[in-house]
């Protein structure tokens, strides 16, 4: 899966903080392990990559490049 810094992935769950956009987190970090920041309350947080993969609904793009 082609996840790359600064995505905004669409996870399957929400977060627990139950915010508007709790379900969208922004990519900080890609490697085996995934740094991610919750779109709705701003907690980060680091979750493995195999975790993260299948969890994944959708990738939404910045195309700044």
């Amino acid at each position: 899966m082609d996840v790359r810094l600064g995505d905004i992935l669409e996870m399957k769950k929400a977060h627990p903080c139950g915010k508007d956009n709790s379900r969208r987190f922004t990519v900080l970090r890609v490697g085996m392990d995934f740094r991610l920041h919750c779109c709705g309350c701003g907690h980060e947080f680091m979750i493995p990559r195999k975790k993260a993969e299948k969890n994944i609904r959708r990738i939404i793009r910045n195309d700044d490049e």
